[in-house]
């Protein structure tokens, strides 16, 4: 039988050993959950393009801000004219999708940049403290072709981990990337 000695040590040393890992499990998590918004907002934006080329329209998801708080709507275009902010006034552009949180499937995961977040790409802007960077619409199209609104989207979590999903215009191609803050680059996800 264990003395009440034992028992205290044996509980210190597991209290030590949780105290020490629970940062670095944490850390993990975050970047588990970062990592699995982008591509799940990868995801989002493929479907998009393929309905679009499969039924030969212009789809667009469109992001918007309230009260500090991303959220996104998928759009298809209702009169061949594009996906337009009038048109979606009206009814015309209609809702298929949304609106979504990435908050509503990856807790404590937002569109976001974190402070000091370089470029991508050496010689761009940095994102500074915009996570939607298609243009003043924010928000990425897709056409029947294939093509799309070039642009990154920026998503982060609250212990530190970055990602990034690009779209290429010409091609309508989506890739996530990852930002390694040791090294200070963008690496492929």
């Amino acid at each position: 039988m264990a003395t009440l000695a034992e028992m205290a040590a044996v509980l210190g040393v597991f209290g030590t050993v949780a105290a020490t890992t629970m940062p670095q499990l944490l850390a993990g998590l975050d970047e588990s959950r970062v990592a699995g918004a982008a591509r799940y907002m990868s995801s989002r934006l493929a479907e998009a393009r393929m309905d679009a080329v499969a039924h030969s329209r212009e789809v667009a998801i469109k992001f918007r801000q309230a009260n500090g708080v991303y959220s996104f709507t998928v759009y298809v275009d209702g009169n061949r004219n594009g996906v337009l902010a009038r048109d979606i006034q009206r009814g015309i552009d209609t809702p298929t999708l949304g609106p979504e949180q990435l908050s509503d499937n990856f807790r404590n995961v937002d569109f976001g940049v974190q402070p000091g977040t370089p470029a991508i790409e050496p010689g761009d802007d940095p994102p500074g403290d915009d996570p939607i960077r298609l243009g003043n619409a924010k928000s990425a199209s897709f056409s029947s072709l294939g093509t799309a609104t070039s642009g990154t989207i920026y998503v982060t979590g609250r212990g530190g981990a970055q990602y990034a999903v690009r779209v290429f215009g010409a091609t309508g191609k989506i890739r996530v990337y990852r930002f390694n803050r040791p090294t200070g680059k963008w690496l492929p996800a």
